[in-house]
């Protein structure tokens, strides 16, 4: 397991390229072995074994950067 896959949590946004297509899907619920992944396209909602999801990127919810409101 990557680095990057140990740190997803719920409310986080993961983003992965499929067959040439990128694709993007909110993380429901998270643990060390799976995640359920909403596409947030009107289809079911998925699980997904951690090691399935290969070279992800992970966007985390903006509440963890308090620094970035001070900007706005």
């Amino acid at each position: 397991m990557s680095a990057v896959m140990t740190r997803v949590e719920a409310g986080d946004v993961i983003e992965m390229t499929l067959d040439g297509s990128t694709l993007s899907a909110l993380v429901l619920l998270a643990n060390e072995e799976f995640v359920i992944l909403d596409p947030c396209d009107g289809r079911t909602p998925v699980v997904v074994h951690v090691e399935e999801l290969g070279q992800a990127s992970v966007f985390h919810d903006l509440d963890d950067f308090e620094h970035f409101a001070a900007v706005a």
